[in-house]
């Protein structure tokens, strides 16, 4: 029941995947008719499929989505295996939080690793509920004594104008995200009591100068709406004891033109810093809805169908970075 779904939804699923083979249950048996190529993958997805299911006893919507984009990525290679690994942390309503991507394990190894790690790539690849994943295990591990959240409070885009009411109510549009992460993690009378206490603290990117922040667990979401004054501000509050990542996507500015991006600047300067390590995400890693990933393609496409970095974004980089002569200038 776990592995063909309610409704045997998981197997129609596998069927979309592969429209040429022709899927039957029978009781507690599967009937397979495809070719020679098609039947070794779709075994290779059934014996992963099954494997997350021992492991976890669970099998979710999100588990087989993956699976199968793996192996569509992977021509059905061993890489689809590397998804089940990466638990973090146990989640309040019963279930488990790990890494379900190859790219989200290597985010939690890196993190193992070094004490700043960069997490770059698309929407919907998990960056961000990864990285806050690993700072809440973290805090409950004792191995920080508080979690700092911030993010650049950059409009996406459109002029909100005046926001009314007190601080909090002023800066929590901007912050949303990171707390809908927290709470699929932290129960909420917990959080609550974490917040007060100020074990976890939401703040605005603009907030942090000044500050310097020993064993704690810093996070840096949207990294790519910081400037390059931001970005070494923020790289350089992190104290003794003390673990940051960095997420953002490239193609994603929210910036005015004249501003550079410190993301993007980050990747030229700290490359060859030990201690500092870059981990580079892609549409194959989405775990949101599989549309988001032909989303993705399709802007990514829409001006070089050739390249999955379009011309777009390619000037829209070169204009952050800026010419040689400029830069020497400035």
């Amino acid at each position: 029941m776990i592995l063909f779904g309610s409704q045997d939804v998981n197997l129609k699923k596998l069927e979309a995947a592969f429209p040429e083979a022709r899927i039957v249950a029978r009781g507690n048996e599967l009937l397979v008719s495809a070719d020679v190529a098609d039947l070794a993958r779709i075994e290779t997805v059934l014996k992963e499929l099954r494997r997350l299911i021992r492991r976890h006893g669970e099998l979710t919507d999100v588990d087989v989505e993956t699976v199968l984009a793996l192996n569509r990525a992977t021509g059905g290679g061993t890489a689809v295996a590397a998804a089940s690994d990466g638990f973090i942390l146990n989640s309040p309503n019963g279930g488990s939080i790990r890494a379900r991507t190859p790219n989200q394990i290597a985010l939690v190894e890196a993190a193992v690793k070094n004490d700043i790690v960069f997490a770059i790539g698309p929407a919907g690849t998990g960056k961000t509920y990864t990285a806050v994943a690993l700072a809440v295990a973290a805090l409950q591990r004792k191995q920080v004594k508080r979690i700092v959240l911030c993010r650049p409070a950059v409009e996406a885009g459109e002029q909100l104008g005046f926001l009314p009411g007190g601080f909090r109510d002023k800066v929590d549009p901007y912050l949303r995200p990171l707390y809908d992460a927290l709470g699929d993690m932290i129960h909420r009378d917990k959080l609550a009591l974490y917040m007060e206490q100020n074990s976890v603290e939401i703040v605005p990117l603009a907030y942090m100068r000044g500050r310097t922040l020993n064993s704690a667990f810093v996070i840096l979401d949207e990294a790519q709406n910081a400037t390059t004054q931001q970005m070494k501000m923020f790289l350089t509050r992190i104290g003794a004891n003390s673990r940051s990542i960095i997420t953002g996507d490239i193609t994603q500015i929210d910036l005015p033109r004249r501003e550079q991006s410190g993301l993007i600047q980050a990747q030229e300067v700290l490359k060859e810093v030990g201690g500092i390590e870059f981990v580079a995400f892609d549409r194959s890693d989405v775990v949101r809805h599989r549309l988001v990933k032909d989303i993705i393609k399709a802007y990514a496409d829409f001006d070089d169908p050739t390249d999955s970095f379009s011309s777009r974004d390619r000037k829209r980089v070169v204009d952050q970075a800026g010419t040689p002569e400029e830069n020497r200038n400035s």
